[in-house]
């Protein structure tokens, strides 16, 4: 391997490790409830402003376009979720210049509904594939792009559906 080389494998390395520092950071982000932590993942008001520049697709929602809308849909997900968290698992990443994008499943664990007020809410699971479209900016890698799908369960063998 030539020096250059050595140079371009080290540099793609140093590359997918920050743009995965930075996807665990929104999921982290999302777990603890933090908006100034979920705010920076994202591209900043330099790069996206509140009619382009980001794009988000919630599970069930419909597109979202604008810093302001995507930021204000993650707001709302906080203050009505009591308690989330994911378990990613078949992540991998992919660069390309100064593009980055990660998939992922998101295996969630999350609060439902207490039947009683009063009562703890039960904890109900969930999976989404993720698609998050990163790109490199003079502030490091920032979350431009988020899709996220339903994965719907099979219906046991046997079952009719």
């Amino acid at each position: 391997m030539t020096a250059a080389g050595g140079e371009t494998a080290g540099r793609a390395a140093a590359d997918r490790e920050a743009v995965l520092a930075v996807n665990t950071a929104l999921y982290e982000a999302l777990e603890r409830g933090d908006a100034d932590a979920l705010t920076d993942v994202w591209l900043s008001g330099a790069d996206a402003d509140d009619t382009g520049g980001v794009v988000c697709v919630h599970p069930g929602w419909p597109m979202l376009r604008g810093r302001a809308r995507v930021l204000r849909s993650y707001m709302l997900i906080m203050a009505n979720t009591d308690y989330i968290q994911f378990f990613l698992t078949d992540v991998e990443v992919e660069l390309s210049g100064d593009v980055a994008l990660v998939t992922c499943t998101e295996n969630i664990l999350s609060s439902g509904e207490a039947e009683t007020e009063g009562e703890l809410a039960p904890l109900v699971g969930g999976k989404v594939v993720a698609s998050n479209l990163f790109r490199r900016t003079a502030d490091g890698w920032r979350l431009w792009s988020h899709h996220g799908s339903p994965v719907l369960t099979s219906v046991d063998e046997g079952e009719e559906g």
